[in-house]
């Protein structure tokens, strides 16, 4: 009996040992596919459910926006409170304002994929600032933050502006995991000059998001995988997929906020547009736009976008 017993704790003992191994590599896999940024990603963006349509009009427009670009912007760069370089374009009004719009990209993408967004802020007298993300463009990191991170970064760029400008008025703008980087620096305490954030399709919580694109893209369940992921990304990026809760970080915002979001949205649900504008407990508008897929509002929208927005900020 004593003999079976023993053959029998170690069985059990064997398959926890198998179990979590299994586990760890299973996390682990996926943490390199979502958040090492060296990693192909093409499994997550090129999923059916995560494509995006594209508009037949915004080649051409977005070249003469490139070519406007380019004849404005300066480069700037500052330091993280860990220790990495983070770049920034800059585009100094031709009008010398106070008034700065800083932008903030999506997943994968880099400052000069939002060329669009900084010239319609440019044109409401705006200067613009649109850094990099960790990980991402010109800045240096070797995971990807999706916004928990980089909420202390959106605060060093605030910082840094502030410190350039003493009267900076200053509007927060994201898409994508830009929108849940400024949901989340919300949370932050924010100086006086931050007047109004502005979020476009940002996700209400990056467990929310990956468990949803899990079962998406794989058909897996949240348990055991999210778990051991979560462990893999502690070790290796510092933080916990639980902990960058962007809902915990806007219900304790203090500044007004105005949430956007297309009805088709497939990479983000939309429904998770009600999570994050449900919990702000500030002066908040909101805008659902209907048949507009994953960051695509503003060219489904088109004037009613731009005109929400300046009447938000009007207010």
């Amino acid at each position: 009996m004593n003999k079976k017993y023993k053959i029998l704790v170690g069985v059990v003992v064997s398959l926890i040992i198998l179990f979590i191994g299994a586990g760890f590599i299973a996390g682990n896999y996926f943490y390199n596919l979502a958040l090492n940024p060296q990693s192909d990603k093409s499994a997550v963006l090129e999923a059916p459910h995560n494509l995006i349509d594209a508009n037949p009009n915004e080649v051409k427009e977005k070249e003469a926006r490139e070519k406007w670009f380019n004849s404005h912007y300066e480069e700037t760069t500052i330091q993280s409170v860990d220790q990495l370089k983070l770049h920034a374009y800059i585009l100094k009004n031709e009008n010398k304002t106070n008034k700065w719009a800083l932008i903030f990209h999506g997943y994968s993408s880099d400052g000069l994929q939002m060329t669009k967004y900084a010239k319609h802020f440019y044109d409401m007298g705006y200067n613009v600032l649109i850094p990099d993300a960790r990980g991402h463009g010109k800045s240096e990191g070797d995971y990807i933050g999706m916004g928990w991170h980089d909420r202390l970064d959106v605060v060093s760029w605030i910082d840094n502006t502030v410190q350039s400008q003493h009267d900076a008025e200053i509007v927060l703008f994201g898409v994508s995991m830009g929108g849940a980087t400024v949901m989340m620096a919300s949370g932050e305490k924010l100086p006086s000059n931050v007047k109004a954030i502005i979020e476009d399709c940002g996700y209400a919580s990056v467990w929310g998001e990956f468990s949803y694109q899990l079962k998406a893209i794989f058909h897996l369940p949240a348990f055991p995988i999210m778990y051991f992921a979560s462990a893999v990304t502690k070790m290796k990026a510092g933080y916990t997929l639980g902990e960058a809760d962007t809902v915990k970080q806007v219900a304790k915002s203090q500044t007004p906020m105005l949430f956007i979001h297309g009805t088709n949205d497939t990479f983000v649900p939309s429904s998770m547009l009600d999570e994050v504008y449900e919990a702000a407990n500030v002066p908040k508008e909101k805008l659902l736009v209907e048949g507009a897929g994953h960051g695509s509002a503003e060219s489904v929208a088109g004037a009613t976008y731009w005109d929400t927005i300046q009447s938000f900020l009007s207010n």
